[in-house]
């Protein structure tokens, strides 16, 4: 009883021990057990990244009835321990019904906890006895299509998995898988999707704005890239030798064109220390295009402005600068008469495609301003919001005339990333078509659908569009169709039409875009050019070049490249200021203006090629009311020089007082604009000096007097010959004044008398009293000397009518003649 009442209630601190210790004991053989039996988790959990499966051929890439599949690639052990019992199997998977489920699966293509699909089994397998760790080996299964039990038509997921045993794990799993997708149409569909293709030929920026000197004017290349595109294997060779055999759009920049066509002939290009060497390419770029013409022959082009200007750059960030928009104009405008010259066939140039096809308003608007009315945008940009069921035309009218040609984002978007090896490209061909089918089976209404891929595709991933693009048009549910004819399809009713606002553009996008400081610096480079060009006798010879390298500024193939663009936009401008300052003025040093009017010479230099007019030189004094230039504060005159010439232009002056001036010449265009830098340079001005003045009056004075001493002397010698005649007697007084007494000793003092002058009348004698004139004296009367004289004859005895004139005319004060040189 007692034991009885023990177990009725709480047992014991002891008891409980017991009971507990003797449970643990009797469960120990049990879990002994249980761990020695195999694990029962989940097969891929030991198989994880175990194995990996690349699957490097599909083919047919969409079979049909009576087609054997032909599956390839290789497994490799990236696993510690070698792999046993190893098979490799085909495994068929659910029908995708939508294209959002294509999407989802292609993210798990190789997760081995997805479904793994059903083994198609039998002979259609591959064994391995071994798979060592880092060992890879190449399979390849062919398999009947009717062997796949493929039912209705549709896109199926497909899968290879490779399966063994390792030594961790003594039992046969799946060790790794790879899937893909099999597009099912087996016989031709009521209903055929009208697909656009779009084969793009842009390159990057290869010309630079410098011109050789001659006549032929030498384009320089800023590297030999372009030649390695356009030899054998380059990527534009297998673009142009994979495109010609397929249906598609060719959309071409016409900058391309150009700039092989100048490498058919002579070209250089430039090093890195400055220097250029000679292009030696000419028969590959002469081949390129010979083969492209044929490629081309009776196809569709179309022709984007010229060097692809990005569009969405100059709507953010160009059009608030005066002028952008018109570089795009002139791209638009030269992109046809380059297509025809260089590939003789007229394109289209009535489509704007922007980055991506993003667009927004701002785009839209900047897009059709040029003269496109069809602007292709892509999907994932301007979205569907109407609730579609399924993928509607690529037609939009958009409103303004204007239709956007909407590309299929998933599509467009299949065959980017990197491609280079065969299991990536066959999974980006196998998921294209598998869209592609997906977007055919969703509705029995004919659509027209655009394929817009990146703008240069690499090599890889050409070859991939290649493939797609040949299944495609051999299918049961796709026909081609040109670019032109899906712009003008019937657009569907439900279709979205609205542009996505400015916010809305991708932020990505937007870090890649060419910023305003860079349309300014374009901006800066016209006003330039516009300035010099209207000097120029030849102004194709700098207007073409340096108009291609502004729109070469603004491409898209800057993206991603922003200093590479900021270098070649600083090598435009640059240039451009080389070129202008090879007409200048020459410096001059100060200049000395001895008299009160002088020409002054200033140079003009023309180191081009060719000659330069409708300049206008203007030489302005900073003093004008000491110096006077043409009679005005300044004075202009028109200038033309001959190219490799210099030319001399004088300029009138006129001085008004002594001193130091500066004078300015600088030269304008004829609309008022400057041109190049001014020069300064001084002008001392240097008048006739006072002393100068007293030499030269006096000497002046000394002839004159000397005259009028002949003169008064043949008068007295007159007199005296008239007093002989008369006798004696019939002078009352002393001789003619001015008679000669020096030989009379003590002589009494002169008596003032008068003069008869020829006129009749009586004039004052010049004699006078005074030691000056008494006796002794070597200056007396007629032996005064000439200075002497003068002066008293100067203050007595004006000069009359008949006095003879002198020998030497005084000097004049009156300013010089023009025409006087300077000391320069």
């Amino acid at each position: 009883m007692a034991e009885a009442a023990d177990f009725q209630g709480t047992p014991s601190p002891a008891r409980r021990w017991l009971r507990r210790t003797g449970a643990l004991l009797a469960g120990a053989p049990l879990l002994a057990g249980l761990m020695q039996l195999p694990t029962a988790a989940p097969a891929q959990a030991a198989g994880t990244d175990t194995v990996s499966v690349a699957l490097d051929s599909l083919s047919p890439s969409a079979p049909s009835d009576g087609d054997t599949l032909t599956v390839s690639g290789t497994v490799t052990n990236n696993g510690k321990q070698a792999v046993t019992d190893a098979h490799v199997d085909l495994r068929m998977g659910s029908l995708l019904g939508t294209r959002s489920e294509i999407d989802t699966a292609a993210q798990h293509s190789d997760d081995l906890q997805s479904s793994l699909g059903t083994e198609v089994g039998g002979k259609y397998t591959e064994d391995f006895d071994s798979l060592g760790p880092g060992v890879a080996e190449h399979f390849s299964i062919s398999v009947p299509v009717d062997k796949l039990d493929l039912g209705q038509d549709g896109v199926y997921q497909f899968g290879v998995s490779l399966s063994g045993k390792t030594s961790a794990q003594q039992w046969d799993q799946v060790l790794g898988i790879q899937r893909t997708f099999l597009p099912w149409q087996s016989s031709e569909a009521d209903t055929k999707t009208k697909t656009t293709y779009l084969w793009p030929l842009i390159s990057t920026v290869h010309v630079t704005a410098k011109t050789g000197a001659g006549e032929l004017q030498t384009p320089v290349f800023q590297n030999d890239d372009l030649a390695k595109e356009i030899s054998p294997g380059g990527r534009l060779v297998q673009m142009l030798a994979l495109g010609k055999d397929l249906d598609v759009t060719w959309v071409i920049d016409p900058d391309l064109l150009a700039s092989v066509d100048a490498m058919t002939r002579s070209y250089r290009i430039q090093g890195a220390d400055g220097t250029t060497t000679a292009g030696t390419h000419q028969a590959v770029a002469k081949q390129f295009l010979d083969d492209l013409q044929d490629a081309v022959t009776d196809r569709e082009v179309v022709a984007l402005p010229f060097a692809d200007p990005d569009l969405a750059s100059l709507a953010h960030n160009g059009t608030s600068v005066t002028g952008s928009l018109s570089h795009l104009k002139d791209a638009t405008d030269v992109a046809a008469t380059t297509v025809k010259t260089v590939l003789h066939v007229t394109p289209s140039t009535d489509f704007a495609w922007p980055v991506d096809g993003a667009v927004d308003p701002s785009i839209i608007k900047v897009a059709t301003s040029a003269g496109a009315d069809k602007v292709i945008a892509r999907s994932d940009s301007l979205q569907e919001t109407g609730g579609l069921t399924y993928t509607p035309s690529a037609a939009r009218p958009i409103g303004g005339g204007t239709t956007a040609v909407v590309a299929d984002a998933r599509l467009s978007t299949a065959f980017g990333g990197d491609l280079t090896h065969a299991d990536s490209s066959t999974l980006a061909v196998q998921r294209f078509l598998a869209q592609s089918l997906a977007l055919n089976t969703q509705t029995d209404k004919q659509r027209s659908i655009v394929v817009a891929p990146q703008r240069m595709p690499s090599a890889s991933q050409a070859q991939a569009m290649a493939t797609a693009i040949t299944a495609l048009q051999n299918s049961n549910w796709s026909e081609s169709q040109d670019l032109a004819a899906a712009a003008k399809a019937k657009p569907d009713p439900g279709a979205t039409t609205k542009i996505p606002s400015s916010s809305a553009y991708p932020s990505s996008l937007r870090k890649q875009e060419l910023p305003r400081t860079a349309f300014e610096q374009i901006a800066r480079t016209q006003d330039k050019l516009d300035n010099f060009q209207v000097i120029l006798t030849d102004q194709s010879r700098v207007v073409t070049p340096f108009g291609r390298a502004i729109n070469r500024e603004m491409s898209t193939s800057w993206r991603g490249s922003g200093s590479e663009a900021d270098s070649f936009r600083t090598s435009v401008e640059s240039w451009l200021d080389d070129l202008i300052s090879q007409v200048k003025l020459i410096d001059k040093s100060e200049t000395k203006l001895s008299g009160r009017s002088a020409t002054i010479p200033v140079t003009v230099q023309n180191n081009l090629v060719q000659g330069v007019s409708h300049l206008v030189l203007r030489l302005t004094s900073s003093m004008p009311t000491r110096l006077e230039i043409g009679g005005n504060p300044y004075y202009e005159q028109p200038v033309e020089v001959s190219g490799g010439h210099s030319q001399s232009v004088k300029f009138s002056t006129a001085a008004n007082a002594n001193g130091r001036v500066e004078v300015t010449a600088q030269l304008y265009t004829e609309d008022g604009q400057k041109y190049g830098a001014p020069v300064s340079f001084d002008v001392k001005v240097t008048e006739v000096t006072p002393t100068v003045m007293l030499v030269i009056g006096g000497g002046v004075l000394l002839l004159v007097l000397a005259g009028f001493r002949m003169y008064t002397q043949r008068k007295r010698a007159a007199a005296r010959r008239a007093n002989e005649d008369d006798g004696p007697d019939e002078g009352d007084g002393p001789d003619e004044a001015g008679e000669d007494t020096s030989d009379t000793p003590g002589g009494a003092p002169e008596t003032p008398g008068t003069l008869e002058t020829p006129d009749g009348s009586a004039g004052e004698s010049s004699g006078g009293t005074g030691d000056a004139d008494g006796p002794g004296n070597p200056a007396a009367h007629g032996d005064r000397l000439p200075e002497e004289s003068a002066a008293r004859s100067g203050a007595d005895d004006p000069e009359q009518p008949s006095d003879p004139t002198p020998d030497t005319a005084p000097e004049s004060a009156d300013p010089s003649e023009t025409g006087e040189r300077v000391d320069r």
